[in-house]
C-alpha cells in the first residue's frame, strides 16, 4: 500500500483503508469477534484510515474500533466518522448546530476520543448544500475542538461539486468504482484542484464486483443487499451501485475475462480504483480477518494497462452507463 497526505489535512494514509459499515451493520450477520478480527487484520497489514458512521449498529462500527485501538496502543490510524443520518426525519432542517454537535458528542462517547479526526455529513438532503450556516457551525465546532476536519458523504456528482465549494470541507467520499465511472469525468479534477481529499466507497458494488454473487445467491433478512434492493431503506445507488441486479451480473461475466491470471476479480477491482490519482482511500469492507488481509494485498496487484482500462471503460458504457450514468 501507498502513504499519502490526505487532502489538506496533516494526515498519512494508506491508500487502502477500512470500511467499518460491515462490522456495524445491514450485511447479514456478522459477529462482532469476526468484526475486531477484520478490523485487527487490517491494521496489521499496516491501513492507517478507517471510516465508519455513528448510525453503523447503532454505534456498535464506532465502539467496536474504540476498544480494538484501545487494546492494540499503538500509533493511532485516522479514523472518520459520519453524523446526520440520525435524524428522524432525515430533512435540512434537522441539519442545525445543536443538532451536529450532539450527534458528534455521542461520537466522541463512542470512539473514546477528545477530538474526532473527521467527520463527514452522511448523504445529506440536497438542501443543506445551499445552507451556509451548516458549514459555519462546523467551522466552530472545528475551532472548539471537537472536531479536526470536516468532509461530506455524497450521493451524486453535482452534491459533491457543491459541497466543494465551501472552502472548510476537506473530504468527499462517492461511490467510485467500475460500475460507477461517473466522478472521473469531471468531480476528480475539480476535488484535484482544490486539493480534497477522496473517500472512494462501495468498491465493490456490494460484492458484486467479487465475481462470487449469482443469481442463486442468498441474502439475509438484515442484509441491504436483501431489503435495500430497490432503495426501500436509503439511496438505491448503495445498494450494487444502483445497478439492476441482473445487468450487473451480466457486466461482471465480461469484466471477468480483464482479471490478469492468479489474481481475484475483487483485487482487480480495488486496483482499477487505484488507477485513478485522485483517489486518497479506497474503503472495501470485510467481513473478517482473511478479506482485510486480500483488501490490503489489492494494493499489490501490477498497474492495469491502458487497453485494460479502455475495456472496463467500454463495458461500462455499454452496459451499466444507461442505468446509473446520469442518476448519480
Amino acid at each position: 500500500m501507498k502513504h499519502h497526505a490526505f487532502g489538506r489535512m496533516p494526515f498519512t494514509v494508506t491508500n487502502v483503508g477500512f470500511g467499518a459499515w460491515q462490522i456495524g451493520g445491514s450485511w447479514g450477520d456478522i459477529s462482532e469477534a469476526d468484526g475486531r478480527a477484520a478490523l485487527n487484520a487490517a491494521l496489521d497489514a499496516g491501513m492507517t484510515f478507517i471510516d465508519t458512521a455513528d448510525v453503523y449498529g447503532d454505534g456498535r462500527s464506532e465502539k467496536i474500533i474504540a476498544d480494538v485501538l484501545k487494546t492494540r496502543g499503538a500509533k493511532r490510524p485516522m479514523v472518520a466518522t459520519k453524523a446526520g443520518r440520525r435524524l428522524n426525519p432525515h430533512v435540512a432542517e434537522g441539519y442545525t448546530k445543536v443538532n451536529l454537535e450532539g450527534f458528534i458528542d455521542r461520537s466522541l462517547t463512542n470512539l473514546a476520543v477528545d477530538s474526532l479526526d473527521l467527520v463527514q455529513l452522511h448523504c445529506p438532503p440536497r438542501d443543506v448544500l445551499y445552507q451556509p450556516e451548516v458549514f459555519e457551525g462546523l467551522n466552530a465546532l472545528q475551532k472548539a475542538g471537537k472536531i479536526k476536519g470536516y468532509g461530506v458523504s455524497v450521493e451524486k456528482v453535482e452534491d459533491g461539486l457543491k459541497a466543494i465549494e465551501y472552502p472548510g470541507v476537506v473530504s468527499i467520499q462517492i461511490i467510485y468504482n467500475i460500475f460507477r465511472q461517473r466522478p472521473d469525468y469531471l468531480f476528480f479534477q475539480e476535488a484535484r484542484r482544490r486539493n480534497v481529499a477522496i473517500i472512494a466507497r462501495v468498491p465493490l458494488a456490494s460484492g458484486l464486483l467479487s465475481g462470487k454473487i449469482t443469481r442463486d445467491t442468498h441474502f439475509a433478512s438484515d442484509d441491504h443487499r436483501n431489503f435495500n434492493r430497490n432503495g426501500e431503506a436509503f439511496d438505491v445507488g448503495e445498494t450494487f451501485a444502483g445497478v439492476p441486479f441482473e445487468a450487473g451480473l451480466q457486466a461482471v461475466e465480461e469484466v471477468r475475462k480483464l482479471v490478469p491470471e492468479g489474481a481475484t476479480m475483487a483485487a482487480f477491482a480495488l486496483r482499477w480504483i487505484l488507477m485513478s490519482d485522485a483517489v486518497t482511500v479506497v474503503i472495501p469492507g470485510a467481513r473478517n480477518a482473511e478479506q482485510a488481509k486480500a483488501n490490503a494485498a489489492a494494493a499489490d496487484l501490477a498497474p492495469l494497462s491502458a487497453d485494460v482500462m479502455a475495456a472496463t471503460r467500454e463495458i461500462y458504457e455499454r452496459l451499466i452507463a444507461p442505468h446509473v450514468h446520469q442518476r448519480w
